[in-house]
């Protein structure tokens, strides 16, 4: 019996396909005006394919809900779009979730920017100027 490849699984794979048609599908194919901008960020397939989470983020923080119910009643058109383009035994049923990663980083950058200001002032030290790390921005 052969030994099993390094590197992804096929599972992983089925999820990383399911991942760029939905986000195809929504960017293209979703008519749904309370669908905001939506960024597919991570799809998770059972072992058995018959449920995904679908991890996404929104830009406008304030669609958030709309757009949930948006994803909720258009799972069933998103599913047989799948199963149309992605040749698997069984299209897994979706489950759509926020993904608030992207908030806390968000987060986290803004509360270290504030100590490193913070501290630049108690100190008395040259802050580096803004846009060599990238990670400076309004708030």
């Amino acid at each position: 019996m052969a030994k099993a490849k390094k590197g992804f699984s096929r599972s992983d794979r089925i999820a990383e396909q399911i991942q760029r048609e939905l986000a195809e599908l929504t960017r293209k194919g979703l008519k749904d005006p309370r669908a905001g901008w939506i960024t597919i960020t991570l799809v998770q397939v059972t072992r058995d394919y018959s449920h995904a989470k679908v991890f996404y983020t929104v830009m406008d923080e304030k669609t958030r809900e709309a757009t949930q119910e948006a994803l909720e009643s258009s799972a069933g058109y998103l599913r047989s779009e799948l199963g149309r383009s992605i040749k698997i035994f069984t299209t897994p049923q979706l489950h759509f979730v926020y993904d608030e990663s992207v908030e806390r980083g968000m987060h986290m950058t803004s509360l270290i920017n504030q100590v490193a200001r913070e501290d630049a002032e108690k100190f008395g030290v040259q802050e580096a100027p803004s846009g060599e790390d990238g990670a400076e921005g309004k708030e």
